[in-house]
């Protein structure tokens, strides 16, 4: 017999299934989807444990982490995993919490739960969390209900007058009982809907000093951009270093260029009808890229490259591109096309939405009229989002306040930070880039920690110049648990959801 513990992957799941339905039958046969094996595989895959007998698996130990204080210890099931979405996994959470183990009856014996209890312990240390909590079943207790109360049953299981599966199992491995549930798990009517709050402590724990608090703090860099015709590409790349210069000289984490910023090359093609000069643009595309990813490197900072025209399988796309200063590049093209886009460029719509993962935390991106879609923003606050970037281009001040006012929007209804940046002045020998409004700006939601117009600083309208700007990550954290209003977590889930459908 060969026994291995390793972490789950969703090609066990037909093995998983079979084994939950023998170890479930006294619930109802009730069993986790496939669909919410893959979301937890998704959102922590280092929690998701298993034990493979002759490589089927026939125990499991599913986990999330959560920040404890949030929820307290009169919490239920359901909403410790946000009615069995997850959506309260937070990594920067203190506690990993045990939302189910189980093993198959016919391999209990082996000891299997004890080396998923093990195997959590070292998980529970190595992330450096404080605690393992979950809510534990009592199964024998229904048998005792009729002359003991759920503490003068647990206070007999603990002397080891009363055995039960379940909690002297948890005893023996070192968890303590902190606290009775009551209705913890509906539908468990052995345990009587009673469960025992359990805890076991990492003595290990090592907490979080001043110096992972600062890290906290982002700087980011907007770069308002002047409009202006250059005299070739050299001189194009010239005043792009000047401003990556210049903002990482205060030690930016993050610079964000404008939608379009390089369109002054077009002048060269302006003989062109509009929707061939744009392509020959793109071909200028590659180049840029790979040079504001040398000055990421260089200059030891984050660059959100604007955005920029690429050209893939004869359609045109409007793109930008997140250059890290580790040297990695990805992509974000603007999924929601303007009618000038379309009428005159030929563009075409993205179909990828995702949140970035940087060495400052996670971000999003969307490119100017994306911001005034509401569901994106939310799909990738979903996602962990903590600051949205939004490279615009706007002609008229009415462009330019729908695109403010739903940025603003944004940052509060998904309790992030907003920052956009766009072009100014005039182009007058390009067609359709001949003028340009703007003012940039860092936006942040709206409660006490924050500016009373939830407008953390901006800049001057029309005028070229940067605006550099810290924002406190903790604070985000702080609002998700104890703001005034929690418009995340307040959600009508049980009502409406907003998702991806590819």
């Amino acid at each position: 017999m060969n026994i291995e513990t390793r972490k789950l992957t969703l090609e066990d799941y037909d093995d998983l299934k079979e084994s939950m339905l023998q170890a479930y039958d006294t619930l109802g046969g009730q069993i986790w989807s496939k669909a919410t094996i893959s979301r937890l595989l998704k959102l922590f895959p280092e929690g998701q444990l298993c034990i493979a007998v002759d490589d089927k698996v026939v125990a499991c130990s599913l986990s999330i982490i959560v920040d404890y204080d949030e929820y307290g210890d009169k919490h239920t099931y359901q909403m410790i995993t946000g009615a069995y979405t997850f959506s309260t996994h937070d990594p920067n959470g203190d506690t990993l919490y045990g939302i189910e183990i189980f093993v198959s009856p016919e391999f209990r014996g082996l000891r299997l739960g004890r080396r998923l209890y093990e195997a959590r312990k070292e998980l529970c240390e190595s992330l450096n969390l404080k605690s393992i909590i979950a809510g534990g079943r009592i199964p024998g207790y229904h048998e005792f209900a009729d002359r003991l109360s759920p503490r003068q049953y647990i206070d007999k299981v603990k002397a080891k007058e009363i055995y039960d599966p379940t909690l002297t199992f948890q005893l023996s491995n070192d968890f303590h009982v902190r606290k009775v549930l009551k209705n913890y798990l509906p539908g468990d009517h052995e345990s009587k809907e009673f469960a025992t709050l359990i805890e076991w402590n990492n003595i290990y724990y090592q907490g979080i000093d001043a110096s992972a608090r600062s890290a906290k703090t982002i700087r980011i860099g907007l770069v308002q951009w002047q409009m202006r015709l250059f005299p070739d590409i050299a001189a194009f790349y010239e005043q792009v270093e000047f401003f990556v210069d210049a903002v990482s000289g205060y030690k930016s984490d993050f610079i964000m260029f404008p939608e379009f910023f390089n369109t002054p090359l077009l002048h060269p093609y302006n003989h062109l009808p509009e929707m061939e000069a744009m392509r020959k643009l793109a071909e200028h595309t590659a180049e840029i890229v790979e040079r504001i990813q040398q000055y990421a490197l260089a200059y030891n900072v984050n660059i959100i490259s604007g955005s920029m025209p690429i050209l893939e399988n004869n359609k045109l796309y409007n793109a930008t591109y997140l250059c890290h200063r580790s040297g990695k590049t990805d992509e974000y093209r603007k999924i929601h096309i303007t009618p000038n886009e379309q009428k005159y460029y030929g563009m075409v719509g993205g179909d990828q939405l995702q949140v970035f993962d940087t060495d400052c935390g996670k971000i999003g991106i969307l490119i100017c009229y994306d911001v005034e879609f509401p569901e994106l923003s939310r799909i990738l606050a979903d996602q962990g989002m903590q600051m949205l970037f939004v490279p615009f281009l706007t002609d008229t001040q009415n462009g330019y306040t729908r695109v403010r006012h739903c940025a603003q929007a944004r940052a509060i209804e998904n309790e992030c930070y907003v920052a956009i940046a766009g072009c100014v002045g005039n182009l007058p020998k390009v067609n359709n880039m001949d003028i340009q409004f703007a003012q940039s700006a860092v936006f942040t939601p709206s409660d006490f920690a924050f500016p009373t117009n939830a407008v953390k600083a901006e800049t001057t309208p029309n005028t070229e110049m940067m605006l550099v700007v810290d924002v406190d990550l903790h604070l985000l954290d702080e609002l998700h648990h104890f703001g005034t209003v929690k418009i995340l977590k307040d959600r009508r889930k049980d009502l409406y959801e907003v998702r991806l459908l590819k």
